[in-house]
């Protein structure tokens, strides 16, 4: 598994070869260095730390001992580290710059990342419940209604449906295929979870 880090900078549109048009979206992917190179025990696997976008003086991870782990490295201070596993380390060393060119036009990649938050909210929003009736005496509008447990068992069962908070959790779309790779951008047909400047992960 080769891992990328990345910022989703918005979504636009172009047309391909035969003249269709296309959703496109933008990730930027600048800035990701090797920070750590670790050996699992008892296996011969490895772990790869990445650290990716430069760290700005206002951050709070800004401490004594964050910003040491980079000077001990001789690297510019990272706001994000990621590690993934490897079986072979030939390829890399500490401070290797991993850039787009690990990647082709038309590859599949997953992209996993962190979706919008949207608060608390009921079931009509969260399950797509439908509404009770809208007259007047109804007093069911948009409640939650009945939660099918009577004096036996007395309690509700987990897992039932019921209203709470909706979005902010990781998710992972896979299969998407690489539009274009320009500079430090690559373009990925179709949308991906998560708000303008959030950190993805592309896994290939």
């Amino acid at each position: 598994m080769i891992l990328l880090l990345g910022k989703k900078l918005g979504m636009t549109q172009l047309f391909d070869n035969n003249n269709n048009l296309i959703p496109i979206t933008i990730i930027e992917t600048k800035l990701n260095f090797i920070t750590n190179i670790k050996k699992l025990n008892k296996l011969n696997q490895f772990k790869i730390q990445i650290g990716f976008f430069e760290n700005f003086k206002n951050n709070k991870k800004n401490t004594k001992s964050y910003l040491g782990y980079f000077i001990k490295k001789k690297l510019i201070s990272l706001q994000y580290l990621k590690e993934f596993k490897v079986f072979n380390i030939n390829n890399y060393f500490i401070g290797k710059n991993i850039n787009n060119s690990i990647f082709n036009i038309n590859d599949k990649v997953n992209i996993t990342s962190k979706t919008i938050g949207k608060g608390f909210t009921g079931n009509i929003k969260k399950h797509h419940f439908k509404r009770g009736p809208e007259t007047h005496g109804s007093k069911h509008h948009r409640l939650q209604g009945s939660l099918g447990a009577g004096t036996t068992p007395g309690r509700v069962f987990p897992g039932k449906k019921m209203s709470g908070r909706l979005g902010n959790t990781i998710c992972t779309i896979k299969n998407l295929k690489i539009f274009d790779i320009k500079d430090n951008l690559i373009l990925i047909e179709g949308c991906i979870p998560g708000k303008n400047k959030q950190l993805i992960y592309i896994k290939k």
